[in-house]
């Protein structure tokens, strides 16, 4: 059998051996949006939990529009056009809009990587356009700290607009349960401090804490409470602008509101379609980190690994494909990917658990860890240098085909779960009900 996989800008063919049982993994089809534009200038006229955005803007003069950096494929150039129109029909001007790129900690976006990313001439030439720097101290407000100790610093650029406005792809993330709205302003617009801590072992270690997830989940928590914070500083709401896609990365839902309650009828939407019930587990899952923009960095395509494991037999075998065309990624994951080696998991495990913060990226490392815990973990790239591949840790087999012929041999098992889309599918073992006697 051939599957295609998400492999950099295109795909990969892998052929699965004939002798093996293979399930494919994927999204249902998602009811698509005829017109995205239109359904976005309908949002904002109809929007959740809130007037109307015309409406809010009149009483504004300064406004910031965040929107998440490279890594993510959100529909800039259909969403960014109407938003600003309609902040300028309501009266405020283009050079007192802020368009502000949500890096975390990752490195900024610019030259024809920013032209990428927003997708759109208009505004590139018409409205100011920044990347977040997370440590440069002066750039954010203090605001104190949330309840369980996390200090909390974000962009004043967006704390002190008079309107603000969060735009964001809802997808699944293997930490916080879904991407976007409260996502893009913390991690995303917040302090390195405010980022180490939300990533720290307390929270990584949280079984609640993992894809699809916000039920008591740590991180999501602290991601709420810091929107509250910010509010109260500001004395103004705070604003989401909403979207899933489909497999083709095809619009299919849109809306915009108030940020909690708009971004939670959207991740009720992807949840219909993003967690896919499963009735066993595999001994053999074969996936993708998706392709393009997540697979560029194995940093990146670590969320390909950790996905899949819930529907993997204990000692099973997962195979990934990430084109990693941009290497490891930032020095401190290689740095973090060193010390892993060096120590080995355990003791790597109990050093990061002694910590309050972890240091930047290691985060990676650790879910890593826990993911090669109970798994072996093979991974398929072409790109990535001879150090950087031993800096993995992983099997890098020479092919897709060698890897998965190698796992099936090892379990002699012949059911092999194929996942295509990699971390934008979740698959779930389907909870069996059972009716006693009465």
């Amino acid at each position: 059998m051939k599957v295609s996989l998400p492999y950099g800008k295109s795909s990969i063919t892998v052929r699965i051996p004939d002798y093996c049982d293979v399930s494919v993994i994927r999204k249902p089809p998602m009811p698509l949006v005829a017109s995205p534009i239109d359904e976005v200038r309908k949002s904002l006229n109809q929007p959740v939990g809130c007037s109307p955005l015309s409406s809010v803007a009149k009483s504004s003069t300064t406004a910031c529009i965040l929107i998440c950096d490279i890594t993510r494929p959100v529909p800039n150039s259909t969403l960014l056009g109407p938003l600003v129109e309609c902040l300028m029909d309501s009266g405020i001007e283009a050079a007192n809009i802020l368009i502000l790129v949500a890096t975390g900690l990752h490195r900024p976006n610019e030259g024809e990587e920013l032209e990428y990313l927003i997708g759109d001439p208009k505004i590139l030439n018409t409205i100011p356009i920044k990347n977040h720097h997370a440590r440069n101290n002066y750039e954010h407000v203090d605001l104190g700290f949330t309840s369980t100790g996390t200090p909390v610093l974000i962009d004043r650029r967006f704390v002190e607009a008079d309107l603000k406005i969060v735009t964001g792809l809802v997808e699944p993330h293997f930490m916080a349960g879904y991407s976007g709205g409260r996502k893009v302003l913390a991690p995303g617009i917040a302090h390195a401090d405010t980022i180490r801590t939300l990533h720290s072992s307390r929270i990584l270690e949280d079984p609640n804490c993992r894809s699809c997830n916000t039920t008591d989940n740590p991180l999501h928590r602290e991601q709420l409470e810091i929107v509250d914070m910010v509010r109260k500083h500001s004395g103004s709401n705070i604003y989401a602008l909403n979207t899933v896609i489909d497999e083709e990365r095809k619009i299919a839902f849109v809306n915009f509101g108030e940020i909690v309650k708009s971004h939670q009828k959207a991740m009720d939407f992807a949840d219909r379609y993003c967690t896919v019930s499963v009735d066993r587990k595999f001994e053999t899952v074969v996936t993708s980190a998706a392709g393009y923009p997540l697979d560029q960095t194995y940093y990146q395509a670590v969320k390909g690994m950790v996905t899949p494991l819930e529907i993997l037999q204990e000692n099973g075998s997962l195979v990934f494909a990430a084109q990693c065309k941009e290497g490891l990624g930032s020095d401190e994951f290689r740095r973090s990917q060193r010390n892993l080696l060096e120590e080995g998991p355990e003791a790597f495990l109990r050093r990061v658990a002694r910590k309050t913060t972890a240091d930047v990226d290691e985060w990676e490392t650790h879910m890593q860890v826990m993911a090669q815990r109970d798994f072996h973990i093979s991974l398929y790239t072409d790109e990535l240098n001879k150090e950087d591949r031993e800096l993995t840790g992983l099997n890098l087999p020479h092919s897709m085909e060698e890897a998965i012929h190698a796992a099936v041999s090892r379990s002699e098992s012949k059911n092999v779960a194929v996942i295509p889309e990699g971390p934008y599918v979740v698959p779930k073992i389907a909870q069996l009900v059972f009716v006693g006697d009465s």
